[in-house]
């Protein structure tokens, strides 16, 4: 076969790349393998003719390579593409599905499937002996809980309407990661060229709160005294995060984040009271749980009975979760953004007690500044050890407003969001879900979606070495995504411990000190950075050193190379476990 002859060959990769192209994708997170022969060549015949596709990002691991793809979704709105190899590649993707899944991201992750042919039977038939030992009875079966879609591709002939149907499902809400799969014999199908068909598929349109649903509510507000707001993800949607100001100054209603993986609400902002619903719900008499999926937990708080609760959430009753309850007068499915804009223009109709309002308003306004002043009490240098709060204080000092803060430092988070505010949307992130290692990869992904923003991850030492940051540092460099890592490093899993101790808080592990949580065989992490991807690696023990030591970093990356500064906090244990 000749140069012209291959270039004139059409096969159901090249289909799908195409399709991949003209539902929005811009990038492809790519670990790729044996089964990805015609999608690689795809690639090549694009390249040689200037057809744009998908640019394809090489990830030496697979969760690294999702992680990537939701971080850039969380920025930017656009689904991205994840291409792994048959079930050992989807079984990498670890807890990073369930990180996507669990916040609601749009993805769209391909996996081959070992060929279904052996004897040279048609092109693609297995020709190596890893095509035995990957051939599973239901390679799909390994995803089918954390996906919202999943299909396998039988024909070229309708690639592209399946390539459609899985964005269609992955952008509707409550958005997600989707999962298709297709063996060697069927990506090499000729087929004839598809025309573009996307925009005959949209997504569904977004829901808003029922006519007699919205009187209650607006109602009930009308006549508490203490009314609360619990969120965790409006701000997802930037606009939603402006409506929700508006909505609560008319009211005076406070608001509280609980585990947020957004910026909700102006951090700064008068009615905003923190980050622990729990001494607030014990006083409501009207709460409105919107965007959220745990507003308390019941073991620790209850609200009054008399309280009246409203939830409002694309999944009020979370489908995806099999034991899930919060007690509720109404759950209402409708978006946030568009159910605001229904709570305010109803607002603006209605008689109003102001000096109701006000007079909340001045209290509200004179707690939150009583918090913020007894926060920063704690912003101090003790001796020689670093705590959390003096680390999270130097950081403020070296990132503006537009600075974009990824957070899993997960025992430290209430410390981060307390100590460094953020009241500009679109500047702080959370995985959204419970697995650990999604802030390496994510910050990559949104360097990606804006090369003009400086991103800044946090991490505690655990998460960070969860992050395979060997792999997101080779990465880091290689694309020019430069980007600023600080580890709270305590040298163990505190989480762990902490739980423990809420169990058995005088129990023998609490007696001996032993927890079998420490990490107490230290280790250079920043150094793993610096061989992977030439980053500036930094250990900083003394406090007296480390807003300078922060300073130098952040001189790099926007010099355009990666930092990463291990700061050594206070160790969760001296005591060893062997």
């Amino acid at each position: 076969m000749n140069d012209v002859q291959k270039l004139d060959r059409y096969t159901t990769a090249d289909a799908l790349m195409e399709a991949l192209q003209e539902v929005g994708i811009s990038y492809l997170f790519c670990n790729l393998g044996s089964d990805h022969p015609s999608m690689i060549e795809a690639l090549a015949k694009a390249k040689e003719e200037g057809k744009e596709l998908p640019k394809a990002i090489i990830c030496p691991h697979e969760s690294v390579a999702l992680s990537a793809a939701q971080g850039y979704a969380m920025l930017s709105g656009q689904a991205q593409g994840v291409i792994i190899h048959t079930d050992v590649g989807t079984q990498n993707l670890g807890g990073a599905v369930h990180n996507a899944f669990r916040a609601r991201v749009p993805v769209f992750i391909f996996a081959g499937e070992t060929p279904f042919t052996m004897d040279g039977e048609l092109p693609g038939s297995r020709n190596s002996y890893v095509n035995y030992l990957q051939n599973v009875y239901d390679q799909r079966g390994i995803l089918r809980s954390y996906v919202k879609w999943e299909s396998d591709i039988r024909t070229g002939k309708n690639v592209k309407q399946l390539i459609y149907r899985a964005m269609q499902m992955s952008q509707s809400d409550p958005a997600g990661p989707v999962y298709l799969t297709g063996a060697r014999e069927v990506l090499e199908e000729n087929v004839e060229k598809l025309p573009d068909s996307w925009g005959e598929w949209s997504p569904i349109e977004q829901s808003s709160l029922p006519k007699w649903g919205l009187d209650e509510i607006i109602r009930a507000l009308l006549e508490a005294r203490n009314p609360l707001l619990i969120t965790s993800y409006l701000g997802r949607n930037t606009e939603a995060a402006s409506e929700l100001i508006e909505f609560c100054e008319k009211l005076a209603i406070p608001v509280v984040e609980q585990i947020p993986s957004y910026v909700n609400f102006p951090r700064d902002h008068p009615l905003h009271l923190g980050y622990d619903p729990n001494p607030f719900i014990r006083e409501a008499d009207v709460i409105i749980a919107i965007d959220t999926d745990v507003p308390w937990v019941a073991t620790q708080v209850q609200p009054k009975d008399e309280c009246k609760v409203y939830f409002i959430d694309l999944d009020p009753i979370k489908e995806e979760i099999p034991l899930w309850h919060i007690p509720s007068v109404k759950n209402y499915r409708a978006d946030a953004y568009e159910s605001l804009i229904q709570l305010n223009d109803d607002l603006a109709q209605r008689d109003i007690n102001e000096d109701q309002v006000q007079e909340r308003y001045l209290r509200l306004g004179k707690h939150h500044d009583e918090q913020r002043e007894a926060w920063k009490q704690k912003e101090q240098v003790e001796g020689n050890m670093i705590s959390p709060e003096w680390l999270t204080a130097c950081l403020r000092n070296v990132v503006d407003d537009e600075t974009i803060i990824l957070d899993e430092t997960i025992t430290n988070t209430m410390t981060v969001s307390k100590h460094l505010p953020r009241s500009k949307t679109g500047t702080y992130f959370g995985s959204g879900g419970t697995s650990l290692g999604w802030n390496g990869g994510a910050a990559i992904g949104i360097k990606l979606a804006d090369p003009t923003k400086t991103v800044v991850t946090l991490t505690g030492d655990g998460t960070y070495l969860f992050s395979v940051p060997a792999s997101v540092h080779w990465m880091s460099r290689r694309y020019q995504a430069p980007f600023l890592t600080v580890i709270y490093n305590n040298e163990g899993w505190n989480a762990t411990k902490l739980n423990l101790l809420k169990r058995h808080p005088d129990g023998m592990a609490k007696q001996t000190d032993r927890y079998w949580v420490n990490f107490d065989q230290s280790a250079d992490l920043a150094k793993i950075a610096e061989a992977a991807g030439g980053a500036y690696a930094r250990m900083v023990t003394d406090p007296r050193e480390l807003p300078e030591i922060l300073q130098q970093a952040m001189n790099e990356v926007k010099n355009g190379k990666s930092a990463v500064v291990d700061v050594r906090l206070a160790k969760i244990s001296d005591q060893k476990d062997y």
